[in-house]
């Protein structure tokens, strides 16, 4: 029974023993075999992979996958006309000598992070200070992040180089700092009041103008209807006229009857009018008489009517 035991016993060492000099290198990392703190070996093919029991090695893994570090840091910087901005960038950069990695940078990626950050602020910064706002907005903005790219390039592949590949650099924002941010808007405000309020009054003097052009073609319309019917009008009396004056000459008496008593209509238009003449000796009631006669005149009437 205790054979038994100790042959279990031995297995459950041994198992143990292999299970700590197996490990597996994943196609997404690279493997990194230490030998009493020293690099023994950097595995970069996945599979499954041998080394000696602690502590006589132990292995780590670094990540062989594209890798992306964001802008943390809120610090203003300066451009070329000396205005405060932000700048919000990220970097894609890469492991592809876990070696140099290790022996200039560190041990994981939280330190390549570290020190990129660094010198990306650095180089953004040394790069805005030679554009204007402007152009960090909109034409220059490509050339500057190619320019921070080549300056970071330059300082990762120097006299020590960290074994990483800078793949990209990109900005994400560019904007004012807040403390003249508000000052910014309220300019553009002002501005574009200041456009409104020009746009009102154009249009206004261009209303106007329209409205005095459509008043004086109402006026010349009015004037040149004016004139065609009072044209019309005379046109239309003189033949009424022509008409009356061939009527009335065929029968003279009845032409004097017929304007007598167009003279009484218009002397008694209202209750209100008043006639003081004398009816016997004034001509003017001369057809209430009966003073024409003769063929084909009208009869007088027998009295004035009463108004």
């Amino acid at each position: 029974m205790n054979r038994i035991g100790f042959i279990l016993t031995s297995l459950l060492v041994l198992l143990a023993l292999l299970s700590s000099m197996l490990f597996v290198v994943d196609q997404r990392q690279f493997g990194v075999v230490y030998a009493l703190g020293q690099v023994k070996e950097v595995i970069s093919e996945p599979g499954l992979k041998f080394k000696l029991p602690p502590p006589l090695q132990n292995v780590s893994y670094i990540d062989k996958r594209l890798l992306t570090l964001d802008s943390v840091d809120t610090e203003p910087m300066l451009t070329a006309e000396k205005q405060r901005v932000v700048i919000d960038w990220y970097v894609r950069w890469r492991i592809i000598d876990p070696l140099a990695y290790i022996r200039n940078v560190g041990l994981d990626e939280a330190a390549g992070n570290n020190q990129l950050n660094r010198v990306v602020r650095n180089a953004f910064q040394e790069e805005v200070n030679r554009f204007t706002v402007g152009e960090l907005l909109s034409a220059k903005r490509e050339q500057l992040m190619q320019d921070v790219k080549r300056e970071v390039t330059d300082v990762v592949k120097g006299a020590k180089p960290w074994g990483i590949d800078i793949i990209d650099v990109r900005i994400t924002r560019a904007d004012y700092v807040d403390a003249i941010t508000e000052s910014v808007y309220r300019r553009m405000e002002a501005e574009r009041k200041r456009v409104a309020n020009e746009l009102r009054s154009t249009g206004a003097a261009e209303g106007e103008k329209i409205r005095a052009d459509a008043d004086r073609q109402r006026e010349v319309t009015i004037a040149n209807a004016y004139r065609d019917a009072q044209k019309i009008k005379g046109e239309g009396d003189a033949q009424a006229a022509s008409v009356y004056g061939e009527a009335f000459g065929r029968d003279p008496q009845f032409a004097q009857f017929y304007r007598s008593l167009e003279a009484y209509k218009s002397s008694f238009s209202k209750k209100s009018d008043v006639l003081v003449v004398d009816p016997n000796g004034s001509e003017f009631f001369r057809a209430f008489r009966g003073g024409l006669s003769g063929g084909g005149g009208a009869a007088a009437p027998a009295q004035a009517p009463r108004r």
